[in-house]
């Protein structure tokens, strides 16, 4: 019997506490309503001018432009094809038999160029003038089908 009294207690608080909650949400609700200047989503607005600024006043419609859909590019825009000679030109900067590798600076850019001994046509060495073609290579453009000039 004490139990069930408890219980019957604790619901009618709780009843009275919810009850008060939901009073003072709705006398907080007409307190702002009451108090908001100007009123509700007016006063919320946001426009973007002809300089893409926001502002709170309506765009001028006499500053309005018309825009060809079609014109609008998404994403990014198409290469053009650009004929490059495929065959550089350079000059033999560093290379290391041991290891198998060097560098190539080329002639007129003045880029380096990694080289292996994977991509040699020819037999190369320090200072030799040599012609090669390009690859993207893990770490960056390699010379490759490298042979003497």
């Amino acid at each position: 019997m004490f139990d069930g009294a408890m219980a019957t207690f604790e619901k009618r608080e709780k009843e009275k506490k919810r009850q008060k909650k939901q009073e003072e949400k709705m006398r907080k609700k007409e307190e702002r309503r009451a108090n908001s200047p100007e009123g509700g989503l007016d006063a919320m607005m946001a426009y973007v001018d002809e300089n893409g600024q926001l502002t709170d006043t309506p765009p001028d419609p006499t500053k309005r432009v018309e825009i060809d859909a079609s014109e609008i590019e998404l994403g990014v825009p198409k290469r053009e094809k650009i004929d490059i000679d495929p065959i550089h030109t350079g000059v033999v900067d560093f290379f290391d038999t041991s290891k198998g590798f060097g560098f190539i600076n080329e002639i007129g850019s003045q880029e380096r160029y990694f080289v292996h001994i994977s991509g040699m046509l020819d037999e190369i060495g320090e200072g030799n003038k040599v012609s090669f073609e390009l690859e993207r290579g893990p770490k960056g453009m390699n010379a490759v089908r490298v042979k003497k000039a």
